[in-house]
C-alpha cells in the first residue's frame, strides 16, 4: 500500500484486494486519461481519478501489443494552485520504474529542491519527440503529509515585516552572486550565517528554538523527496473524500518564500489551522511542470 494514501482520506484501505477493486475503478472510470509513446516506442498510460477538490489517484503503466492495459504502479496526488517557482527544472528516471523526480534549484531556498514528477506524460512524449530541454516552464508544488501540528506565529511588527523582506531580499541576491562565483558575496554569506549560528546558540538557553526560528525546509530520512518544513498558512480549507466520506485540511503554506498546497488527513494533525498560523510537519513533496502552450 502506498503510505500517503492516508493524506488523502484512505485510511482504511490497507488489503491488497481493496486497492485492485479501486485501481480497476480508476482505469474504468477516470476522471483523466493521458496517452503517449516513449523512446522505446512503448504505449504508456497514465488513468487519474478525483475524490475530492484537487485530490485523487493516478495509475500508471504501460498498453501490450493487444492494447490491453497493464498496471505498474499509482499514488496519491493533490493537484497544486498558482505559480512556486519560475527556476528551470531538470528530470531523472527512477530506476525502478517508468517515474520521474524533478530537481529545481531555486535560489531563495538555498537548497535543491527534488519532487515526484505528478505530470509525467507531457515530459516523456518531449523527450521522444526530442524537444528536451523546454525552455519557460515554470513550477507548481504541492505536498502530502502524514504527520503534523499547528502553531502560534511569531508576533512581528510592520517594521520587523518589513526589514525581514529586505534582509531576504538582499541575502537572495548575495546567493545569486555566489553562485556565479563572486568571492565577496561567498565571504558576506559566511559570514552571515556564523553571526546567525552564534545569536541562536545564546539565545537557545532563555528562548524556545520555535520562538526563534520563524520558518524552515529541511530535507528528512532517507528518500530525497521527503522534508520537514514549518511555514506559515496563507489559507486554508477542510474538504471531504467523496469515496471514503474522511475529512481531509487542505492548506496553502509559505515556507522559505515557497507557497505550496498540502493535504493532509484531519486525524493526523494537532491542533486546529487558520490563516497566520504556522504548519509544522514532514511532507511528500510533488510537482507539477507547466508547459509552455
Amino acid at each position: 500500500m502506498h503510505k500517503y494514501l492516508r493524506a488523502i482520506g484512505f485510511s482504511d484501505f490497507k488489503d491488497r484486494k481493496k486497492m485492485k477493486e479501486l485501481i480497476a475503478d480508476i482505469v474504468l472510470n477516470g476522471t483523466t486519461r493521458s496517452y503517449t509513446t516513449n523512446q522505446d516506442d512503448i504505449l504508456l498510460g497514465e488513468f487519474c481519478k478525483d475524490f475530492g477538490e484537487r485530490i485523487g489517484i493516478a495509475v500508471c503503466g504501460e498498453f501490450d501489443d493487444n492494447d490491453k492495459f497493464i498496471y505498474d504502479y499509482y499514488y496519491p496526488y493533490l493537484r497544486g494552485t498558482g505559480i512556486t517557482s519560475e527556476e528551470d527544472v531538470s528530470i531523472e528516471r527512477h530506476a525502478a520504474k517508468e517515474s520521474y523526480a524533478g530537481i529545481c534549484d531555486d535560489i531563495k531556498v538555498g537548497v535543491s529542491i527534488i519532487f515526484y514528477l505528478q505530470n509525467m506524460i507531457p515530459y516523456v512524449k518531449a523527450q521522444a519527440c526530442k524537444n528536451l530541454p523546454v525552455r519557460g516552464t515554470t513550477l507548481t508544488l504541492s505536498a502530502l503529509s502524514l504527520q503534523g501540528m499547528v502553531m502560534m506565529p511569531i508576533k512581528k511588527d510592520e517594521m520587523q515585516k518589513q526589514r525581514i523582506k529586505k534582509d531576504s531580499k538582499n541575502r537572495t541576491n548575495l546567493i545569486a552572486a555566489a553562485r556565479q562565483g563572486d568571492e565577496d558575496a561567498i565571504e558576506t554569506l559566511t559570514l552571515e550565517d556564523m553571526d546567525i549560528y552564534t545569536t541562536i546558540s545564546k539565545k537557545i538557553h532563555k528562548e524556545d528554538v520555535f520562538s526563534l526560528v520563524d520558518t524552515y525546509f529541511m530535507p528528512y530520512g532517507v528518500e530525497c523527496d521527503q522534508y520537514s518544513i514549518l511555514g506559515e498558512i496563507t489559507d486554508c480549507q477542510m474538504i471531504t473524500n467523496t469515496l471514503t466520506g474522511e475529512k481531509v485540511y487542505q492548506m496553502t503554506v509559505y515556507c522559505n518564500e515557497l507557497s505550496f498546497d498540502l493535504c493532509i488527513n484531519a486525524e493526523d494533525l494537532f491542533g486546529e489551522p487558520q490563516v497566520g498560523r504556522r504548519f509544522k510537519g514532514t511532507i511528500w513533496l510533488q510537482g507539477y511542470i507547466n508547459f509552455p502552450e
